[in-house]
């Protein structure tokens, strides 16, 4: 093994202009600035992106947007103004990629339909990030998180079987459309780089699809089985022993014991050796079928000892647990801090602030750490000076509100 060296990452010199708001379309162009991407974030003038007004906020210093745009440069353009149109044509050819996240038709109406913008730039990736994809007859619809996950079918499956079902405390739709995002970036960025005579694409990328295209059995278990999944709490439908457990002192922690040698080792762990020759657990799908046989014996037997001592037997035999972590746990866990899993972000307000590490890691490859989030145009004269655009320019078009 080598020491690893400091790259520019695998997309270095591509050029992303991030138009998106919020989360979803800036997490998939943060995702690429992570691996070595120019981002140039454009914000209206105002700073109106809601990002910049949701908690957590610390002295009316956004604290998501520092670590949900790092590694970006920001500029700001009202592109709805002519001469905001007009500069920002004049910048796309030296774009690679444009992400939107506008309701459908937004863009068209504003004069940067996508005839417009590959007449400009041939060879531009334009990625479109919507609730519900630029086509059908939800496509005008706005949309957040929580919907794309409800109409997905994710939230579906999560709460109690008698309760209502739960959304998380984290927008998993924004996410998950981000990753494709990201996805859809290096794919396109790859068939470009392979054929230099390739022109752009229009992506359409619907944040509902990205959420219900994870869920990979739903559709073929119920047209071939009939079957709608339900809610189960913390168990599932498709395996046993998988669930939440309590100990004596009162800590949960998850465990799973899918494959036979996992179930096999856990019988030995809690010391139930008849349960490997148990009719009723000789499979899979028998325990599935006498999950709350097998559960109420286990969560006995967790209940019984003290995390300690759960916990010391589980590692001897092998079987896949942990902790329920918050994150004061991943900060205190050796493993996390063995590999750095929490880095600090350059910030000019705060000196730096923790962020996740930079994912995946590539054997030899060091990345630079990004710098948090940029304030609202706090790059126009270092961007647009690379345009051409000077200090009485700039000025000019900050009078009249373009930037």
């Amino acid at each position: 093994m080598t020491s690893p060296t400091t790259s520019r990452g695998a997309l270095s010199g591509v050029r992303i202009l991030d138009m998106a708001t919020v989360l979803a379309g800036p997490a998939g162009a943060t995702l690429c600035a992570d691996h070595g991407a120019d981002v140039v974030k454009l914000e209206l003038p105002d700073g109106s992106d809601a990002l910049r007004h949701m908690q957590p906020v610390k002295e009316g210093i956004p604290l998501w947007w520092k670590v949900a745009n790092r590694g970006k440069r920001g500029i700001t353009l009202d592109v709805r103004k002519p001469k905001g149109r007009e500069l920002l044509l004049s910048m796309l050819p030296s774009f690679d990629v444009l992400v939107e996240n506008f309701r459908t038709g937004t863009m068209d109406r504003w004069g940067l339909d996508i005839g417009t913008l590959h007449r400009i730039n041939p060879r531009l990736v334009v990625i479109r990030l919507t609730g519900f994809g630029q086509s059908g007859p939800y496509s005008g619809r706005p949309g957040f998180a929580r919907i794309f996950e409800a109409m997905s079918g994710f939230t579906s499956l999560t709460g109690e079987p008698d309760g209502s079902p739960l959304h998380c405390n984290f927008p998993v739709g924004d996410a998950v459309a981000g990753l494709f995002c990201a996805f859809a970036i290096a794919a396109e960025v790859a068939r470009l780089r392979g054929d230099p005579q390739a022109k752009g694409a229009e992506v359409d990328l619907s944040a509902t699809e990205a959420l219900f295209r994870v869920l990979d059995p739903l559709p073929v278990e119920h047209e071939q089985l009939g079957q709608v999944r339900p809610r189960t709490g913390n168990r599932t439908s498709y395996t046993a022993p998988s669930n939440m457990y309590r100990s004596a002192d009162g800590l949960y922690f998850s465990l799973v014991a899918s494959s036979e040698g996992t179930y096999l080792r856990l019988c030995e762990a809690v010391g139930k050796p008849q349960w490997t020759k148990d009719p009723r657990f000789a499979t899979n799908p028998l325990r599935v079928k006498n999950m709350d046989v097998l559960d109420a014996e286990l969560s006995s037997w967790f209940q019984a000892r003290p995390f300690h001592e759960i916990s010391a037997r589980l590692v001897e035999c092998e079987i896949p647990f942990t902790k329920v972590y918050t994150i004061e746990d991943i900060k205190a866990d050796p493993h996390f801090i063995a590999r750095e899993s929490i880095i600090r972000l350059p910030d000019p307000d705060f000196g730096s602030v923790p962020a996740p590490c930079i994912v995946p890691r590539v054997s030899g490859r060091e990345m630079p750490k990004p710098r948090s989030g940029p304030a609202v145009g706090e790059h126009n004269s270092e961007v647009y000076g690379e345009f051409g655009l000077g200090t009485s320019e700039l000025s000019a078009l900050r009078a009249e509100g373009v930037i």
